[in-house]
């Protein structure tokens, strides 16, 4: 009998693992039909399946960094010029409106989001071709309002401070064209506006990065339009391919008009 029970208690954990990593479609919701108007006006959106997919967990462990990530599955469709990140449910609902420069495609990008309450997130892309959309439904909560940095004085102290990780080895010298994996770390707390200060339980103003851009040399790679949705501290992991410039430059503008500026070697100093 105990060998049994013990047989159920596993197959009962292993139906609970699946249904954590099942499939999670966007599902129907009146938000989007009133939401859809606002974000997108009347254009139309087709199903974006095909063209590139989109990641998020089922069940998000931390509802204040929600990774999502985008990758482009058709590159004969020619190159995703410009996505909208949207999060159904939050209070302000476009996340970031993103450009990409032609070292991009194919896409491949992820950053990490707040989730205020179960939601779909939405990605919608633009290509010559027109704009394409599909997405993830997430169960998380609170993620706007949430705690942010457990030390508000350091974090405003470090705010600005950038770090570039690259993945693999670097091209050989001949390839200056060779797809690179890299990942921008920046510090910065992000107030949404909803978060209560632990001392005083006043409502902390909303401050965060609103215009991101990342560029190798002078060519863009991409450029980000923010809000309150994207996560403390911002990650942004992204493939690119390399012209060869020894360095990714970032200039990020918050909504208090601090300016950072940095220059990010791709090797790092010897």
């Amino acid at each position: 009998m105990k060998q049994l029970l013990a047989g159920l208690c596993l197959m009962v954990l292993a139906q609970s693992a699946m249904a954590q990593t099942a499939d999670n479609p966007l599902i129907e919701g009146e938000t989007w039909q009133w939401l859809r108007e606002q974000v997108t006006g009347d254009t139309v959106l087709l199903d974006g399946a095909g063209l590139f997919a989109v990641s998020a967990p089922y069940r998000a462990e931390d509802a204040a960094t929600v990774p999502v990530a985008i990758e482009q599955t058709d590159a004969s469709a020619g190159p995703i010029t410009a996505l909208k990140l949207v999060i159904d449910e939050n209070p302000s609902p476009l996340a970031a409106e993103i450009r990409f420069g032609p070292a991009m495609h194919p896409l491949k990008f992820e950053t990490r989001v707040r989730v205020n309450a179960y939601s779909n997130i939405r990605v919608i892309a633009e290509t010559a071709t027109g704009s394409y959309m599909t997405g993830r439904y997430v169960k998380s909560a609170g993620g706007c309002s949430a705690p942010a940095t457990k030390d508000p004085a350091a974090a405003l102290a470090n705010m600005g401070e950038m770090k570039l990780r690259l993945f693999g080895a670097p091209p050989a010298p001949a390839m200056s064209t060779a797809r690179r994996e890299a990942q921008i770390m920046i510090r910065h707390p992000n107030y949404t506006g909803l978060q209560r200060d632990a001392v005083s339980l006043l409502f902390i103003n909303a401050h965060f990065i609103s215009t991101l851009e990342v560029r190798q040399g002078d060519d863009l790679l991409f450029a980000m339009q923010g809000g309150i949705s994207i996560s403390e501290n911002p990650v942004f992991r992204f493939s690119y391919a390399d012209n060869g410039a020894p360095s990714l430059t970032v200039h990020a503008v918050d909504t208090e008009g601090n300016v950072f500026d940095q220059v990010l070697p791709k090797m790092p100093p010897a």
